[in-house]
């Protein structure tokens, strides 16, 4: 009797501590119009991605609400020299599988930013030799003066050495290539958030890590978050209650969430430039009508497509009023923004002119590659921007399709015309130079200049800037490398778009002008 008398009470108890923690059991739910496509932290060099998986693994300086420079994974860094920084590496974290976190992860990783399917080469390709002191001490040798270095490595996340060892994950996934392994669908950061669940292009679900060794701010337990392509559905799901907080906002229903009793819409600048790109490498276009020619190659094409574009009509009946037109790849918040340099005037009959003197006076078919779930109302730019370039003959098929697939095919430069946007992850010029506008090598410089478009004056003049750490001398620099592409018309700048997220008014979080969502500064009221 006695015995069962103890089980009985034993059962209680387990009764009371299960209802206990289901009663503390916060689930924030939140939607995006697109998914991570990977959960690999070096699979992709794109926000969303990283805003993902940056809730899971973490860099060693990371940015702290103002987007200033936080210790993350490193506690301290200095230059030892003008070539080499020295980081010094917290002490007792753990990989979520209880491995502790060395050096010897941080010169993994580092390694694996620089391997075949990595696109994160950009990041590290100035990197000499990574070095590891001792198990918590870490130096990085640069192949010049790299002032910037700190700001340049807060998204290159480190994961667990041992870990991809073990899951045969030790080069990155590719996704121009359409290759996965482990590092796909599983994950083992050191981050606030352990990966729970993961159903590409379904839910994805993030639990609490109960052993991080930084603050996590948010009350919530669980995180569910679900790509939701179509915009009315996402907005629907919103004011129903059925998410909590959802991205982006279509403009032409701010004022809808804003006026339901439950909802409200939080705006602001965003650092992204969208903008298009043009193959200039080729000597004859994939994608075109024109035969053993490259029309792009002719500036004056360029400046013609340029000049075609209605750039304040794109801002007045797409937008909404809710972007910045711009002459440059970077805007305003860029350290290095020029804001007296002006685009090229809308001039249909100048851009005519310019067609016809290269001889493209009929104009010519060309496809345009663009996203129809990736920046707010990407598909509908592309669609205007095909119908400005119809007024000076130039047909455009448009191809508008999910990121899932755009993004690897224009990442293998399978492109003639393409749309992308940009935030440089350093909130410097220098960035977006490196990665945008450098001429191409198999070191990540030019990784993202997808049309190869190429002058050395502009990447002697970047590569200088990298080193300079005279403020009004690096500054004429990089004015003068935004003059040289500007005159070359190397790309099109379309605008900066403005963030706006929908969130249920039981929910507290942060919102960061490079649009990262950071699951540890969110909170919803139980």
């Amino acid at each position: 009797m006695k015995f069962n008398l103890q089980v009985l009470s034993l059962a209680a108890a387990l009764a009371l501590g299960a209802s206990s923690v289901a009663a503390q059991s916060v689930t924030i739910r939140v939607a995006n119009q697109g998914d991570s496509l990977s959960m690999d932290p070096h699979s992709l060099n794109e926000s969303l991605q990283l805003s993902v998986t940056g809730n899971v693994y973490e860099p060693l300086v990371g940015r702290n609400k103002d987007l200033s420079l936080a210790p993350m994974l490193a506690t301290a860094w200095k230059q030892t020299s003008p070539t080499v920084w020295r980081f010094e590496l917290r002490q007792g974290v753990q990989f979520h599988d209880g491995s502790p976190f060395t050096a010897d992860d941080v010169l993994f990783s580092f390694k694996r930013t620089q391997m075949e399917g990595s696109d994160m080469k950009s990041y590290t390709n100035d990197f000499k030799e990574v070095r590891k002191i001792n198990d918590h001490v870490v130096e990085i040798e640069t192949k010049t003066p790299f002032p910037i270095l700190p700001d340049v490595v807060s998204l290159v996340y480190i994961m667990s050495k041992k870990w991809c060892e073990a899951n045969q994950a030790v080069g990155p996934v590719d996704r121009r290539k359409g290759i996965e392994n482990a590092a796909s669908f599983r994950a083992n950061g050191t981050g606030p958030w352990r990966l729970r669940e993961r159903q590409p292009n379904v839910r994805t679900t993030f639990s609490r890590n109960g052993s991080y060794w930084g603050k996590n701010e948010s009350n919530a337990t669980d995180i569910i978050y679900t790509p939701i392509g179509n915009d009315a559905t996402r907005v629907a799901a919103l004011l129903s209650g059925e998410v909590d907080v959802m991205e982006p906002v279509p403009v032409q229903d701010i004022e809808r969430v804003n006026s339901s009793p439950n909802t409200r819409a939080i705006t602001g600048p965003e650092l992204r430039t969208i903008f298009l790109g043009m193959d200039q490498k080729r000597d004859e276009l994939l994608y075109t009508n024109i035969k053993g020619k490259n029309p792009f190659k002719d500036k004056r094409v360029r400046q013609a497509f340029y000049q075609a574009i209605d750039i304040d009509g794109i801002k007045k009946t797409v937008m909404r009023g809710a972007s910045n037109p711009s002459a440059l790849l970077v805007g305003p918040g860029i350290n290095g923004f020029q804001p007296d340099m002006k685009r090229l005037p809308y001039d249909v009959e100048a851009a005519k002119k310019l067609m016809a003197e290269a001889g493209y006076a009929s104009g010519f078919e060309v496809s345009m590659n663009c996203p129809n779930d990736r920046y707010v109302n990407d598909a509908r730019i592309c669609q205007a921007v095909a119908a400005n370039l119809a007024r000076i003959n130039v047909k455009i098929n448009l191809q508008a399709e999910t990121k899932g697939t755009y993004f690897p095919k224009i990442l293998r430069r399978d492109t003639s015309f393409y749309m992308l946007g940009w935030t440089p992850s350093t909130y410097d010029s220098h960035n977006a130079l490196n990665a945008l506008v450098a001429c191409v090598d198999d070191k990540g410089a030019g990784q993202f200049n997808l049309g190869a478009y190429c002058n050395p004056k502009v990447d002697e003049l970047t590569k200088k800037i990298q080193a300079e750490t005279d403020k009004t001398k690096r500054n004429a620099m990089i004015r003068e490398a935004f003059e040289l592409h500007n005159a070359d018309v190397g790309h099109i700048p379309l605008h900066q778009q403005s963030l706006a997220w929908g969130v249920s008014k039981k929910v507290q979080l942060v919102q960061l002008a490079d649009n990262f969502m950071p699951f540890k500064w969110m909170s919803i009221a139980k």
